[in-house]
């Protein structure tokens, strides 16, 4: 069982970027799961989400706490939350942030870290700081887990109701993280 814990920050669209991998992972014939752990926070404060991606069906219903791929959308969080708590020397880890990985100051190998400036993507292609997808161009690439094609279609699926042109966007933004 694949396990990916997304931290980021309320409004960012971190539920909906765990939604996204377990729709593309359905859409792949996987079993996938998506769900979100915040109470009352506001817009702003840090929250998490959680994907499953198995060929089995996906019982277990508790927090991801030793994830196999860790994504953060805001690299603010570096330097307040543990987002490596339970990540291993196998995690990859997936930042939005404009630093080099050597830079990056995690107790985890440079070589599982990839870094992306997902927020210049999002405000080029999408024209909102919203990196949700954009960092999820980078999951596939740096993952395997779902292909561009089950992201683009999950996209499609879950955007469709807002129109084309947004998920057009949505589909360019993650094409040119996806090419990095």
């Amino acid at each position: 069982m694949q396990q990916i814990r997304i931290h980021g920050r309320g409004g960012q669209g971190v539920v909906t970027a765990a939604e996204l991998i377990a729709i593309a992972a359905f859409n792949e014939g996987y079993q996938a799961q998506a769900f979100p752990s915040f109470g009352v926070e506001r817009t702003g404060a840090p929250i998490e989400a959680f994907a499953r991606i198995d060929k089995s069906p996906v019982r277990t219903r508790e927090h991801v706490y030793q994830p196999n791929v860790l994504i953060v959308q805001d690299s603010s969080l570096l330097a307040t939350v543990d987002v490596a708590k339970g990540c291993n020397n196998k995690t990859l880890v997936i930042i939005n942030t404009t630093k080099p990985k050597n830079e990056i100051n995690l107790k985890l190998p440079k070589d599982n870290i990839f870094v992306i400036d997902a927020t210049k993507i999002a405000l080029e292609e999408i024209g909102r700081n919203i990196v949700n997808t954009v960092i999820l161009g980078a999951f596939a690439k740096a993952t395997g887990l779902v292909s561009l094609n089950s992201l683009k279609k999950a996209i499609g699926q879950k955007f469709s109701n807002k129109g084309q042109a947004l998920v057009d966007k949505n589909n360019k933004a993650i094409e040119r993280a996806y090419s990095l």
